[in-house]
């Protein structure tokens, strides 16, 4: 019976390439882990930042807060405050409709 190779991910990802998911700077990345405490990185003994899912995750949140819908920090760190779930879940939703809606448009453009 052959192996079947599943596809990996990553355990921890690099700064350089976290800036490169969200298409940002990397100053933006070091000055948001500075900003909100929901951002944890783990550092390696030469002091890089080393950035688990979790954490990715909450970038995805803060970008949608900050970037998207036009939050500024202070803003953005009082709703992650006050209701941090219902943020992520709002957020998920989005995410979710998106696709539908990517969906949708694929199919009517193939009709």
């Amino acid at each position: 019976m052959p192996y079947k190779n599943k596809p990996t991910e990553k355990l921890f990802y690099k700064m350089g390439e976290v800036a490169e998911i969200f298409e940002v700077n990397v100053s933006l990345i070091r000055f948001w882990v500075k900003e909100f405490d929901i951002l944890k990185p783990h550092k390696n003994k030469k002091g890089n930042r080393l950035f688990t899912k979790k954490d990715l995750d909450n970038f995805k949140v803060i970008y949608h807060l900050v970037k998207e819908r036009g939050f500024t920090l202070e803003g953005a760190k009082m709703k992650l405050k006050e209701n941090k779930e219902d943020t992520i879940n709002n957020f998920e939703i989005v995410n979710h409709l998106r696709d539908i809606r990517g969906f949708l448009v694929k199919l009517r453009e193939e009709l």
